[in-house]
């Protein structure tokens, strides 16, 4: 089996989650992905495991405390979704992605398995989910063994085919807001409470700073049930952010204990600056249970974590500074928290009071809740579509933004992402900056059409 037909072999199942998975627990998922584990023999279980849940920022920070651990001398697997171009970027060794070759085999050597599931009758297993057992059949095959592997949930926690584990290190909770509302909850303490549910007994649980009391709550209720040792980072930590600029920022994390520890991180958007006060913090946690980690492995740890599509600058930018061309910049901003996010980020770092959007986002998301973040900044907005096929028409988006005020002109629609990024290229003046923004497979695809066109390689910039 080569690489294709491994893709092609995971696109065969149904991507069942978001339809089968309903508010008190799945139909399916959980259930289906633990027999599946137990015919491959548990192959998620014998390391160190952290276990990432939350609204926004996981993805960052479970990438921030893999390479936190990276610098630490201990071998690490890290894996994340979705993917930006390629399912191999869900898996990680090190810092590097799974090359294909590996990839495939591990597809080979589970597929038997995985066949020999459906036909006992578990016909219940998703895309996700033979990403998940592929995961953790490379884990447990790798040479040399891993240590520690950094596990993101995929939706919500309590139910994530993710959470099969009975004991974890460390169970993470990043900032909690409104999403997915239909399958988590109304609120966000309710979101908050099956996220929770990730926390297992005696773990370390790191709660990042959060906007609602309620979600605070949720989590330190849920460690007192399982006798979990919480870390409720906004308590225990001052963090004071000191410079941001192009190339970065540099901000301060500070106890009692501790002192105050400069930190870097080359992530743009003051989000950032909690994503990895959340990841220092879970590995200071690790460092006073006797893991050998130091200020330094997390200083490298942090400067070395890089994420393609969050708030990243392709053109116009180099080693920090601007370079002439024009200023192009990719964010993933799904909800309204995340567009708050961007809206900052650009005022902050920029200092422009308008700039060009592209936008393009999934059926299941709130178009007026996000624009109603950016829609002061937007001097033409081009709704789009991805290739993906939730993608929203632009025409339903672009009918939402006009509800606003915008005129005509103030809003156009392009078919596909590489037409919208063109036409806004032409539309652009000298010094307008152009955000494409929505959806994850937007800006997967607007970073392929961008980097091809300017370099003729996009994995040259992962």
């Amino acid at each position: 089996m080569n690489y294709s037909e491994a893709i092609a072999y995971i696109q065969s199942f149904p991507d069942m989650e978001r339809a089968t998975y309903g508010a008190r627990g799945p139909t399916m998922g959980l259930p289906s992905m633990r027999t599946l584990l137990e015919r491959m023999g548990n192959p998620q279980l014998g390391r160190h495991t952290i276990h990432v849940a939350g609204s926004k920022g996981k993805g960052s920070t479970s990438t921030m405390i893999a390479r936190i651990l990276d610098e630490a001398g201990l071998s690490t697997a890290l894996y994340t979704s979705p993917h930006l171009h390629d399912y191999n970027e869900r898996i990680s060794f090190g810092s590097k992605l799974v090359d294909a070759d590996r990839f495939a085999r591990g597809v080979s050597e589970i597929k038997p398995i995985i066949e020999a599931e459906r036909l006992a009758g578990n016909t219940n297993i998703s895309t996700f989910g033979v990403l998940t057992a592929l995961f953790f059949q490379l884990v447990q095959s790798s040479t040399p063994p891993v240590d520690w592997q950094v596990v993101e949930v995929g939706l919500g926690g309590r139910y994530d085919v993710t959470n099969v584990f009975a004991t974890k290190d460390v169970a993470i909770i990043t900032p909690i807001s409104l999403e997915h509302v239909e399958i988590l909850g109304a609120t966000p303490t309710e979101i908050a409470v099956n996220k929770a549910g990730i926390i297992t007994p005696k773990c370390i649980a790191v709660l990042a700073p959060q906007k609602d009391q309620g979600a605070r709550t949720a989590v330190g209720r849920r460690c007192g049930e399982v006798q979990a040792q919480l870390v409720d980072v906004a308590r225990e930590y001052k963090i004071r952010a000191e410079k941001q600029d192009l190339s970065g920022q540099t901000f301060q994390l500070e106890s009692k204990e501790l002192g105050a520890l400069e930190l870097f991180t080359p992530m743009l958007g003051n989000h950032q600056v909690f994503n990895a006060s959340t990841a220092a913090a879970a590995a200071l946690a690790l460092k006073a249970s006797g893991v050998a980690i130091t200020h330094e492995h997390i200083r490298k740890g942090l400067e070395k974590a890089i994420i393609p599509g969050r708030f990243q600058i392709l053109t116009g930018v180099k080693d920090g500074k601007k370079n002439g061309e024009q200023i192009v910049v990719v964010d993933a901003a799904h909800n309204h928290e995340s567009a708050q996010a961007l809206a900052d980020a650009i005022k902050t770092i920029f200092e422009v009071k308008k700039c060009i959007f592209v936008l393009g986002l999934n059926t299941d998301k709130n178009i007026s809740a996000i624009w109603k973040q950016l829609e002061s900044m937007s001097k033409l907005c081009i709704a789009t579509r991805s290739q993906n096929p939730r993608s929203m028409n632009p025409d339903d988006i672009a009918e939402v933004i006009t509800t606003f005020g915008a005129s005509d002109s103030d809003v156009r629609v392009a078919p596909n992402v590489p037409e919208a990024i063109e036409e806004a290229r032409k539309l652009a003046s000298e010094g307008d900056i152009i955000v494409i923004t929505g959806s994850i497979y937007v800006v997967g695809e607007a970073r392929e059409h961008i980097l091809k066109d300017k370099a003729g390689n996009v994995a040259s910039s992962r």
